[in-house]
């Protein structure tokens, strides 16, 4: 394992902020990662690395997840902080993080972005040059296949304005 050098002011943790498409969690993840100072890894972006053409399959799933993951890892490693943003609707992929963090000695937080649906749908179609392919349609669909989260986490209600959000984002880190 490589040294681990932490940072002056804030430790290291690896933080995962998870929720439906379209409920907001890059904003809330963008805004983590600078209170942190820590580095932001999206599933929406390295699947986009990975597949030039995304079928959106299981196995396709499963190596966002572990690209995820390693990123992760190797930056923990390094001694920095780590926010990960991404549906993580089933229970094995936060299992991981957790097992992760607890191997890496980190603090993990879990934040569920949710957010009001009529909210997510006009956010949703307001989209423009996102990495994420997410329609309405999919936040639906993953609103009936998210597993329930075991164990300690937080959630952050995207419904209001910016402001709002980043308060609640602030009063947790």
């Amino acid at each position: 394992m490589a040294e681990r050098t932490e940072p002056d002011e804030t430790p290291t943790h690896l933080v995962v902020v998870c929720g439906l498409p379209g409920a907001g969690k890059t904003t809330v993840s963008e805004y983590v990662a600078e209170r942190l100072d820590g580095q932001l890894y999206r599933t929406d972006v390295i699947r986009k690395e990975l597949f030039q053409d995304p079928e959106y399959t299981p196995e396709e799933r499963e190596a966002v997840y572990a690209e995820l993951h390693r990123r992760a890892k190797a930056t923990l490693d390094a001694g920095r902080s780590v926010v990960l943003d991404g549906t993580f609707k089933l229970r094995e992929h936060r299992g991981e993080s957790r097992r992760a963090a607890q191997a890496i000695g980190v603090p993990l937080a879990l934040v569920q972005v949710v957010c009001a649906e009529d909210v997510v749908r006009d956010r949703i179609r307001a989209r423009s040059g996102d990495a994420s392919d997410a329609d309405f349609e999919i936040h639906r669909q993953y609103q009936r296949e998210f597993e329930a989260i075991a164990g300690p986490f937080t959630r952050v209600d995207n419904s209001g304005t910016l402001t709002e959000t980043r308060r609640q984002v602030a009063d947790l880190f």
